[in-house]
């Protein structure tokens, strides 16, 4: 099959298996990837570029087809069971998941399709099939991969399978293009994967200036029911080693353990739910701060809404990313955004999300009583806090996602024309 189509991009093919755009981001395998991919479709929309979402369905209730914004739709492929299944369970299903995908193309006209975008190792393998079939290019994006986590492994975190190193190797391999979040990224995969440099390219995701922006802090601890003064410290996202959060509530018993007047006027916040190896032990946290004698310091939230996840990033005095890898990380960039000085670990996309010195402060390494330092060196000085987040502002503020659709089209604009180069023209 040849394909028809050979101008500007006008349709796109985004294949989302293992979790849906339209999941609250925070609980089970919902995270930074269903922002990107939701926020990157309709950026794309917004631009006259039609883009259609395929994902597992994970409930009998929802709807085959849904159009969350114009331009953009969601379809639902049912593909295994609707509950009860991992991402370990995933690669058994996808056969059928690809099965159901090519039937949506193959109802309509040839070459209905300009380009494929993957998302995740998992969609990646299903993109490699439909790029054969459709005769369209693959652009890939990782978002995080196998040899990365296997090399910083979380205490307690299991480690990535030989069938998804494979599997990422494969789809390394097949695509036309492959995205990476940062530069980092980028030499991970030439140098970890061996990609061909040619094939990949940057381009930084980006965030919602819209819904992260400056807010008034007293207003927001007053909206959330938090202290309206004192120090907060933040943590937001998926409960699970990966990410840490355990490093956070240790860093704050240091914290305490160092200036015990800092107990009356400290609060520790941890927004999100558990997921992944963190579903074992889903009150492993609690626990913790128990031991560490700081359970009254401790509030414990679920996954909210954007809007006020913004609000709870205001509130805080600071932000604490202390993943051990982060393919870039939005939580420090939607912290930012919202003027909150960010402390981080120094690891993967966390270094270019994170300004250190400038936007935060990044630490290498996992040593809780390092990010006690870092956090009593922002807050027991409020000149160097307010300098932080006036950084934190400025950096976040050259991450819009208008630039992420802008250079992502222009990825798809060359993987079409390096499969579909046009004939150069001789003069006799």
């Amino acid at each position: 099959m040849t394909n028809a189509r050979r101008g500007p991009v006008s349709r796109v093919a985004m294949l989302s298996a293992h979790t849906s755009p339209m999941e609250q981001p925070g609980n089970g395998d919902a995270g930074g990837m269903n922002v990107y991919v939701l926020e990157l479709a309709r950026r794309l929309a917004a631009r006259d570029v039609a883009v259609e979402i395929f994902t597992r369905a994970t409930s009998s209730q929802l709807p085959p087809i849904m159009e969350p914004h114009p331009g953009v739709t969601v379809r639902h492929v049912a593909a295994g069971p609707y509950e009860a299944l991992t991402k370990g369970d995933l690669p058994a299903q996808l056969c059928t998941f690809v099965r159901d995908v090519l039937r949506v193309e193959a109802a309509r006209d040839s070459g209905y399709y300009d380009v494929i975008h993957s998302h995740y190792w998992l969609s990646g393998q299903v993109g490699t099939v439909a790029r054969e079939r459709w005769s369209v290019p693959l652009v890939h994006s990782m978002h995080t991969m196998a040899k990365v986590k296997n090399a910083s492994l979380a205490e307690g975190d299991a480690a990535e399978p030989i069938g998804r190193l494979l599997g990422e190797e494969q789809i390394v391999e097949l695509a036309d293009r492959l995205i990476a979040n940062t530069a980092d990224e980028a030499r991970q995969l030439v140098d970890m994967y061996a990609a061909d440099p040619a094939k990949v390219e940057v381009v930084h995701p980006g965030v919602d200036l819209a819904v992260f922006g400056p807010r008034d802090q007293a207003a927001s601890r007053a909206r959330l029911g938090l202290p309206h003064g004192g120090d907060i410290l933040l943590f937001a996202g998926r409960i699970q080693p990966l990410k840490a959060p355990d490093v956070l509530l240790k860093a704050a018993a240091a914290l305490v353990a160092a200036r015990l007047e800092r107990r009356a006027d400290l609060a520790v916040v941890i927004v999100g739910g558990p997921s992944g190896t963190g579903l074992e032990r889903p009150r492993a946290l609690e626990t913790l701060a128990a031991e560490l004698g700081i359970a009254d310091l401790i509030r414990f939230v679920p996954t909210v809404t954007q809007s006020q996840l913004a609000d709870y990033y205001a509130a805080a005095s600071l932000v604490c990313v202390p993943s051990y890898n982060e393919s870039f990380g939005l939580v420090a960039l939607e912290a930012q955004a919202c003027g909150t000085p960010v402390v981080a670990a120094a690891v993967g996309g966390l270094t270019t999300a994170v300004r250190d010195g400038v936007s935060g402060l990044l630490v290498p390494g996992h040593e809780p009583g390092d990010y006690a330092e870092a956090f009593e060196s922002i807050l027991s000085v409020p000149a160097r806090r307010a300098m932080l987040s006036r950084g934190a502002r400025t950096h976040a503020a050259s991450f819009g996602w208008d630039e992420t659709a802008e250079q992502t089209l222009e990825v798809y604009a060359r993987a079409l024309a390096k499969l579909y180069p046009v004939p150069s023209v001789v003069s006799l």
